[in-house]
């Protein structure tokens, strides 16, 4: 597929019945059920109207099933982690891919039936509804800004140990950096605060990455600042595509404004929003572009200097 035509979600949690005061949080105990379900139902509508636009693949947000939880310490959202194959929020989107014929990059609270460890997880689905596999988040923030804190790690851990079955649909040679053949492009994932540590688009670029998805929950002046800056550099240097996924707008009780800024970005620079529904994104990216030489005429790869560009012996 020369050209793809790839959507992402824009955002926030869809249950209507979250408490207004913090204290209030725990007589959700028994509803994680009900709130895992109205942000399926809400991100299948959104899908749907992806598909009505002509998206071959679309995005989710970070955690898109659930509300950004990680604003605080509270272990009754640890009970929300799912199984990454067979759980309802992956159930669900095999199905929305069957009815659209769509990929589907799912990232999902990821309770790992191996090891029962928790992890913040995209799950890759391809067209056909197999699902290709998984990328867990490979670095995880703890910390605080102007605006307010969070602290991931007390709800999942980073990636250490290889969790993919070998497959043919899967390249690279880091396990913790996969890359996905699927049947509209070589899908790659780097889930938010990944996003700052430069080796992350460039393993996944070397792997043969043509489109990164980077869904993210994130806020403060520095993010803000940096959102931009971050991908159209990733993109340039690295000759990918990248896609930028924020939520926007706030969710009660936490109070927390997300800015937004969604966008899809290539080597060239921005790509143009195609939609005019607040809670989609949609741009029209030629893959087939990465093939040719770089309008720069830079040829980063073969002019890598290996006593300065090779890893560290």
């Amino acid at each position: 597929m020369t050209t793809l035509r790839a959507a992402m979600t824009q955002t926030v949690s869809a249950y209507p019945e979250m408490p207004e005061r913090i204290e209030d949080l725990p007589s959700l105990a028994d509803r994680l059920d009900d709130i895992r379900e109205a942000n399926l139902d809400h991100h299948a509508d959104l899908i749907a109207q992806a598909a009505a636009m002509g998206a071959n693949a679309i995005g989710l947000g970070e955690l898109f099933a659930m509300p950004y939880f990680a604003l605080g310490r509270d272990p009754m959202w640890l009970a929300c982690a799912e199984d990454s194959l067979d759980g309802p929020s992956v159930g669900r989107m095999r199905t929305e891919v069957a009815r659209h014929g769509m990929v589907i990059v799912a990232p999902i609270y990821e309770l790992c039936a191996r090891s029962g460890e928790r992890f913040n997880t995209a799950v890759v689905i391809d067209r056909d509804g197999d699902v290709l596999g998984k990328f867990r988040k490979a670095h995880i923030p703890q910390g605080a800004n102007e605006q307010g804190a969070f602290d991931e790690a007390f709800y999942y851990g980073p990636a250490v140990d290889p969790y993919n079955e070998p497959s043919p649909k899967i390249l690279g040679d880091n396990p913790l950096t996969p890359v996905f053949v699927t049947s509209v492009g070589r899908i790659g994932v780097s889930i938010c605060y990944d996003r700052h540590f430069p080796r992350m688009a460039e393993q996944l670029a070397m792997a043969g990455a043509q489109l990164i998805f980077s869904p993210a929950v994130t806020f403060g002046e520095k993010s803000r600042r940096v959102w931009d800056i971050e991908f159209e550099c990733d993109a340039a240097r690295h000759n990918v595509f990248i896609g930028g996924s924020n939520r926007m707008g706030a969710e009660p009780p936490w109070g927390q404004a997300y800015f937004g800024a969604t966008h899809f970005v290539g080597p060239c620079g921005r790509c143009e929003n195609r939609s005019d529904i607040a809670g989609l994104i949609v741009a029209d990216l030629d893959l087939g572009s990465l093939e040719k030489p770089d309008p720069s005429g830079w040829d980063l790869a073969r002019d890598r200097n290996p006593r300065i560009d090779s890893d560290p012996a």
